[in-house]
């Protein structure tokens, strides 16, 4: 192969990122201080939300919203079981109980409709997680009405889904709280790094005190806490990557138009987007359909084109949560046959057409 391989993913950092980490460094004040509270706002006006909180990374965010909302030992939490594991974790280290709603086979999404069947039975539920999976937002409409009814918190796990929309409004303002990961293969990086975003000042104030030691001035500490503050050096390249953002959206989903194209007549199911969602395509998952999944996949590699599968085991069937007693039948069945293109901003139209032509290639060859 003489082309170039295609990564699934690639961080797109330029000259403005470097000077703000420069400046950031000659400052001396590399830690936590001015430039992570400039890039909480920041971060919270673009997702149309009152506060923002900054954190190590997604996961810790995650964690520190469920404290901030009050959830805890005794306390149960549905989320998705189609969805990185850190979601549950977060909820096992917050000393809550985990459980599992199945998805729905269009969006990958947490199915509203299996959720309220089990309110309606009368199951414990203190907070739903809601997981805006691939960069598709979840159907929020139907959540917070849920919500509304049953007294449950809800949280956004937007890990995937910065700029994700429907009808207009972000997601990062819908739910109680909302969580967002800045790991490199996010849509936007600072390298590792998280947010919490809310319109409850108690809870901002109660995340905020729980990510720094429980501290409420100087050395003086209301409660046990953990240290999951985020750097000014990782603030900095957030609050840079923030005003590219734009630009990496609208780049990410002319490629995902790109490929919609490519692959309309390949044995495969492109992403499927709700009338009035705006879909960021953190990633473009496909459904193989009268091809199987890791053949593709290894033909693809073979071609120089990276792929991911995301993700190959639900999290009910990971060890920690094998011991629950979960029916989850379509995240069995699609975890089975998604594989993720490349679709990241780094790509340019004959990149784009050469994955496309690949699947459709390898296609023609086994079907």
């Amino acid at each position: 192969m003489t082309d170039k391989r295609i990564s699934i993913a690639s961080p797109q950092l330029d000259a403005d990122e470097f000077e703000r980490v420069k400046a950031v460094m000659e400052s001396g004040m590399i830690a936590d201080g001015p430039e992570v509270r400039g890039f909480e706002r920041e971060f919270a006006d673009y997702c149309d939300a009152a506060h923002g909180v900054a954190t190590s990374n997604g996961t810790t965010a995650l964690h520190a919203a469920l404290h901030a909302l009050g959830i805890g030992p005794g306390d149960r939490v549905l989320t998705t079981p189609f969805t990185f594991i850190a979601t549950a974790n977060a909820v096992a280290l917050a000393g809550a109980e985990v459980d599992f709603v199945d998805i729905d086979p269009q969006t990958y999404n947490l199915d509203p409709d299996a959720l309220e069947a089990r309110l309606e039975a009368g199951e414990q539920v203190d907070a739903v997680i809601v997981v805006h999976l691939y960069g598709l937002p979840a159907d929020m409409e139907r959540f917070v009405e849920l919500a509304e009814e049953y007294d449950f918190a809800l949280i956004e796990d937007a890990a995937q889904a910065h700029g994700a929309a429907i009808d207009g409004k972000r997601v990062g303002s819908f739910g109680d709280a909302a969580c967002f990961s800045f790991y490199p293969t996010k849509n936007m990086t600072t390298g590792e790094g998280g947010m919490i975003t809310t319109n409850d000042a108690d809870v901002a104030e109660r995340a905020a005190r729980f990510i720094d030691h429980g501290r409420v001035t100087g050395y003086e500490h209301s409660e046990v806490g953990h240290n999951f503050r985020m750097t000014s050096i990782a603030a900095a390249i957030g609050r840079a990557q923030l005003k590219r953002l734009p630009v990496f959206t609208t780049v990410r989903q002319a490629n995902a138009r790109m490929l919609d194209e490519l692959l309309e007549d390949a044995p495969v199911t492109t992403p499927y987007v709700p009338e009035g969602s705006e879909h960021v395509f953190h990633q473009y998952t496909v459904q193989c359909d009268r091809v199987e999944r890791d053949a593709l996949k290894s033909y693809l590699d073979s071609q120089g084109i990276d792929t991911g599968v995301y993700y190959p085991v639900p999290v009910h069937h990971q060890e920690p949560y094998r011991h629950l007693d979960v029916s989850a039948p379509v995240a069995e069945e699609v975890a089975g046959r998604v594989l993720s293109l490349p679709v990241h901003p780094g790509l340019d139209g004959d990149d784009v057409k050469r994955i496309g032509r690949a699947v459709a290639r390898y296609a023609e060859v086994v079907t």
